[in-house]
């Protein structure tokens, strides 16, 4: 086996059974576990419907650390921490592993996602073309292990989905979200991550589904006005602080989509 997902499940999750559904039901077998810095019955009664194995993280220090965490879960190669609320498509797990078998000197490897909003499966709005227009450089394969093209895919903003993702152990450190950061943690990573020589691999195919409602954490956070403030602590990364100030500000607007 070469490919695991670790669902990471936080206290209880009306959507958290159809996510396990879709990463058991792959076109090829991937390990599924569950991870956790929340137990609770409704968890371990999911986890004991599809015989699967909770990781209980003891040491809640912030969503970063949960993601570092549901990383180590994984005992195989690549690792995919996917979230409680979204869904992967059929395919997600196989062309994941084809890219990797690709290329194995990738870091990351992700393809695109469509949003999900009242049940529905949205694949055009203005986030989503923003975001593809901003991995346009990622999509160079032979060119996607320079570190100025991994950086220019994020400068002006964090277009890779984080429960998109799937990681090369062999090519990230031990800490990768390790941060104060609340929304931005998977943005901090990938700046962290584009340092690194090896391939950032993006799949320029829809596969899997973000799902966007009221209670989500995204949501939340974007009506408290801090996504902006941590994007200009991460744009400040790329850029002097007043042009990332601006950017931020642009940056922010694109985000009402969630709202719409």
């Amino acid at each position: 086996m070469i490919h695991t997902f670790v669902v990471l499940a936080y206290k209880e999750s009306r959507f958290l059974e159809e996510c396990i559904k879709s990463v058991l039901d792959q076109s090829i077998k991937s390990e599924v576990v569950i991870a956790t810095s929340t137990p609770n019955q409704f968890i371990s009664e999911m986890a004991e419907k599809y015989n699967l194995q909770i990781f209980v993280n003891e040491e809640h220090k912030g969503i970063g650390y949960d993601f570092d965490f549901a990383i180590k879960c994984g005992q195989t190669k690549l690792v995919t921490v996917a979230h409680q609320d979204d869904i992967y498509d059929r395919t997600y797990a196989e062309e994941m592993v084809k890219a990797y078998e690709s290329q194995k000197k990738s870091i990351i490897i992700f393809p695109d996602y469509y949003e999900i909003k009242h049940g529905k499966k949205v694949y055009k709005n203005r986030n989503l073309r923003i975001k593809n227009i901003l991995l346009m450089p990622l999509r160079m394969r032979f060119l996607s292990n320079r570190k100025f093209i991994k950086r220019c895919a994020l400068r002006l903003g964090d277009a890779i989905s984080c429960p998109a993702v799937t990681f090369n152990k062999d090519r990230i450190p031990d800490e990768v979200f390790a941060c104060d950061l609340k929304c931005n943690v998977d943005w901090f990573a990938w700046e962290k991550l584009s340092k690194r020589e090896g391939y950032f691999l993006y799949v320029h195919k829809p596969l899997m589904g973000h799902r966007i409602y009221g209670e989500s954490t995204t949501t939340e956070i974007i009506k408290d006005n801090l996504r902006t403030k941590e994007d200009y602590y991460v744009l400040c990364k790329f850029w002097p602080k007043p042009i990332a100030k601006v950017i931020a500000k642009v940056y922010a607007n694109s985000e009402k989509s969630n709202d719409e």
